[in-house]
């Protein structure tokens, strides 16, 4: 039987641990960063554990190195074919891809947690005013809660969005937006979900979910407006419940356009989303999940 280094054979056990400790720790953080983290941590260890393994009860007679690559590309392949099932499934599901919002008047406008409170805190310090407090149903009971803020010369709308997870938990996006005098919509946000679609042309849109800090957010938002094309900022004027609505069907027609999602006359014999659109959010998916990155970025 090979000798494997005691050292390395030692760094097992402790590394499983600590991967373990910040996956229980994100339970109640909520970080898509540190969520990144843990995917890397949860792949490479299955894959030394994989090969340590094989060598050890005499499983499989290759060298070290080719077991872990083995595992490792056998990981990526398994998680590939679940998330493409997973993609195909939100394809045929019948809740809807642009849900509908509606104003929220439950009362539940902002959850309580320290670390979003404080984000609240540092809003009214900027003196970004709340506008309105909106909610969609994305299924089975659960709502999408949404708080719209705006700048003091309404110039830059905020719509910070609050993501339940599975844990109980919320996850907090942010989404700046600025229409200029030429028509173009700057958009600047941090979320951390595939999208996979088009945007219409006049929005520049660009997405760094590794972007988490509310204040580094707005500066950067505020640098492209500056130095962007379009002219000059013009305030808000419409309705945010209207115009968050109006954003949801253009943003259904520009793709069903585009090929990215079916008719809806199909929808029901071949689901919502055609299957190069279910290609592009399955590699943004793997994208976001290890690499922090939108596969849009404009």
């Amino acid at each position: 039987m090979p000798n494997l280094d005691p050292n390395f054979v030692a760094f097992l056990t402790p590394a499983a641990a600590v991967m373990l400790i910040l996956f229980y720790l994100n339970l109640h953080l909520a970080s898509p960063l540190l969520a990144i983290v843990i995917r890397w941590m949860r792949w490479v260890l299955f894959s030394l554990f994989v090969a340590y393994a094989a060598i050890q009860f005499e499983m499989i007679d290759r060298p070290f190195w080719v077991i872990a690559t083995t595992a490792f590309l056998g990981w990526f392949l398994v998680e590939s074919v679940f998330n493409w099932l997973r993609v195909s499934a939100i394809s045929l599901s019948p809740l809807p891809l642009f849900p509908k919002f509606v104003v929220n008047t439950s009362g539940e406008e902002w959850p309580t947690q320290k670390r979003l409170l404080q984000a609240r805190e540092w809003l009214r310090a900027n003196r970004f005013n709340p506008v309105q407090a909106l909610k969609a149903e994305v299924g089975g009971g659960i709502w999408l809660r949404v708080s719209i803020y705006q700048s003091q010369d309404a110039m830059i709308r905020l719509q910070i969005a609050f993501l339940p997870q599975e844990s109980g938990t919320l996850t907090v996006c942010y989404s700046l937006s600025t229409e200029t005098k030429d028509g173009l919509r700057y958009v600047t946000d941090n979320y951390y979900l595939p999208f996979g679609g088009f945007y219409p042309e006049n929005w520049l849109v660009e997405r760094t979910p590794w972007r988490r800090s509310l204040a580094s957010l707005v500066n950067r938002h505020s640098r492209r407006i500056a130095t962007g094309l379009g002219g000059a900022g013009v305030p808000w004027q419409t309705d945010p419940l209207d115009d968050i609505n109006q954003q949801q069907h253009l943003l259904e027609q520009v793709n069903t356009e585009l090929g990215f999602l079916l008719p809806h006359t199909d929808h029901e014999e071949y689901g919502k989303i055609t299957p190069e659109g279910r290609f592009r959010i399955w590699k943004e998916a793997f994208l976001l999940n290890y690499l922090g990155i939108s596969s849009r970025y404009s």
